[in-house]
């Protein structure tokens, strides 16, 4: 999913006051395959039901394919028969952000990672009580920490983002 760089680029060197995570769209290519910066950096969609995380029931915590930031708890995820991961809240909602999308001729609610601005899906008022939110992401968006407690190397260098 991710290129190994030989740039020495590390992603806290590039956080800002805030904790926000700001790369040039060069330094994001560099570090990100094709198909993830497709998705989180130019807004893609991938194809329903070819995602990794489409069936997966592992115990963990979904973080951005970006930057690390915690997203989603595995508790959250339940079955939208959609095609896509889907869960019922964010961890924290301080670790997402929401923006109008009007793309496609629809209204809909785009759904971005707070620290590093990655495009992560949409989200929808038909998810399950007591919310009735779906938040609809992409696989080829996410990493997964097993809560074994393995971790992976930006989750391992993520900070919480500040919101003011």
């Amino acid at each position: 999913m991710e290129k190994i760089s030989s740039s020495p680029l590390r992603l806290t060197d590039k956080e800002n006051a805030s904790g926000r995570v700001e790369l040039s769209k060069k330094e994001w290519k560099a570090i990100l395959s094709d198909e993830v910066f497709r998705i989180t950096r130019e807004k893609g969609t991938e194809k329903p039901f070819s995602g990794k995380y489409v069936e997966s029931r592992q115990r963990g915590v979904y973080t951005c394919a970006c930057c690390g930031n915690d997203l989603f708890s595995s508790a959250a995820k339940f079955e939208s028969r959609t095609g896509w991961p889907s869960f019922y809240a964010p961890i924290s909602e301080q670790n997402v952000r929401e923006k109008l999308d009007l793309g496609l001729g629809l209204l809909r609610t785009e759904v971005l990672c707070a620290r590093c601005d990655a495009h992560l899906g949409h989200v929808f008022n038909d998810g399950p009580e007591p919310a009735s939110l779906r938040y609809c992401m992409n696989s080829l968006a996410l990493d997964f920490c097993p809560a074994n407690g393995e971790t992976s190397r930006k989750r391992a260098e993520a900070k919480p983002v500040e919101m003011k």
